[in-house]
């Protein structure tokens, strides 16, 4: 079973950074935070969601976290904002110091760490008494619909060997991030669903970002020999039939959490 690899920005933009961009607006939408704060992105990726903060949440200022050189070299390049800074660290000992910063978010990254619980409790290490925390992970097993299409078919032809991210991360739930909300103290915690649309312009436009390496299922798809990816292309061209204009239409959803660090008092804000 391969391993996900996160290193080429643009291979993951490709892949799923256009549709998290859409989840992110509507995340910070939900989120309905006030201007001003000092945010921080962990597992910021290549900008996406810091560039939405910037965008719609008008922050003072913000820092993304992430664990890759290659993704914090990108993201340095493309957000060139002078209230946006980057630097390479890991989700579970933060670069910053106790009550840094007003709100804490991460987008599509706690499946990922090793340890989210622990990850989690130095999101509320970092946040100020009354701050928010927030993050959202893709509904692997069912509303994520490119990759649960993606593994479905290679169940289909190597059940043995298929790793299944449905089954795989099972964070992906909301009654499991509710829960590591509440383990790490944090409080008026709130579970929703966030669906977009993924519109895929022809059956190459869906199939050719898994060729990028970057994730999960691009990963598992390199470890096979040429014959059976062809295999595993022609049975999910077959599955993925186009609509009148060439388009593929499916939806990707993803669960979000929130919650609130306590003050000092055990009240929250």
């Amino acid at each position: 079973m391969a391993s996900p690899v996160w290193a080429d920005g643009t291979a993951y933009e490709a892949y799923v950074g256009r549709w998290s961009r859409l989840i992110a607006v509507e995340f910070l939408r939900w989120l309905d935070l006030p201007r001003g704060l000092r945010w921080l992105d962990v597992g910021s990726g290549t900008g996406v969601l810091t560039s939405t903060v910037l965008a719609t949440a008008q922050p003072r200022q913000i820092t993304g976290v992430d664990p890759s050189e290659g993704f914090v070299t990108q993201a340095r390049a493309q957000v060139t904002d002078p209230r946006a800074d980057f630097a390479v660290g890991d989700a579970r000992v933060l670069p910053l110091p106790d009550d840094a910063v007003d709100v804490v978010v991460s987008g599509l990254v706690l499946n990922f760490v090793p340890e989210p619980t622990r990850a989690v409790a130095d999101f509320a290490r970092v946040v100020n008494p009354g701050g928010a925390v927030a993050a959202y992970v893709w509904d692997y097993a069912e509303g994520m619909e490119m990759m649960r299409h993606f593994w479905d078919a290679a169940s289909a032809l190597d059940p043995a060997a298929a790793r299944d991210d449905g089954r795989g991360f099972s964070l992906c739930r909301p009654d499991v991030l509710q829960a590591l909300w509440r383990d790490a103290g944090l409080t008026d915690i709130s579970v929703r669903a966030i669906e977009v649309p993924t519109v895929f312009a022809s059956f190459a436009d869906y199939w050719t970002p898994f060729l990028g390496g970057q994730g999960s299922a691009p990963a598992y798809l390199a470890s096979l020999a040429e014959p059976e990816q062809a295999a595993l292309r022609d049975l999910l061209a077959a599955r993925l039939p186009p609509g009148p204009d060439g388009s593929i239409r499916l939806t990707a959803r993803a669960w979000a959490v929130r919650g609130t660090r306590a003050t000092a008092s055990g009240s929250s804000t």
